[in-house]
């Protein structure tokens, strides 16, 4: 069983940065892959960025593209999203989710692929 802990969310002005971490136990994380995840009020829940067990392989959403960068650490069990430039639209919980398969560059987009999740870490853009 993986536990999923996010931390690193805030407030922050339209422009501004903030770094997202999600701490894993209870699993083998090298052998996970992982995504951030994010829900804005009244809406569903979008993918927002992947990675692959290795670390290898990542993809993101076009609305973040160029702007957030996932990276991993698979000796420190963590997962992290630099998010650069952000905007107002930004705003929303942000979740981790991870998904344990036997496929090492393989990523998942669906959040019906991933087994576990975090709590969620609310991040607020302020225009």
């Amino acid at each position: 069983q993986v536990q999923l802990v996010e931390s690193g969310g805030g407030l922050v002005q339209a422009g501004g940065s903030l770094r997202l971490s999600c701490a894993a136990s209870g699993g083998t994380f090298s052998r996970t892959a992982a995504a951030w995840f994010r829900q804005a009020p009244g809406k569903e829940r979008d993918f927002v960025a992947g990675i692959s067990a290795s670390g290898s392989k990542t993809l993101y959403a076009d609305s973040v593209k160029g702007r957030f960068t996932i990276s991993r650490d698979n000796a420190q069990n963590t997962v992290s999203l630099l998010m650069n430039s952000l905007k107002p639209e930004d705003t929303a919980v942000y979740y981790c989710a991870g998904h344990i398969t036997v496929y090492w560059y393989n990523i998942y987009s669906r959040q019906e692929q991933y087994d576990y999740w975090g709590q969620g870490t609310q991040v607020t853009v302020s225009s």
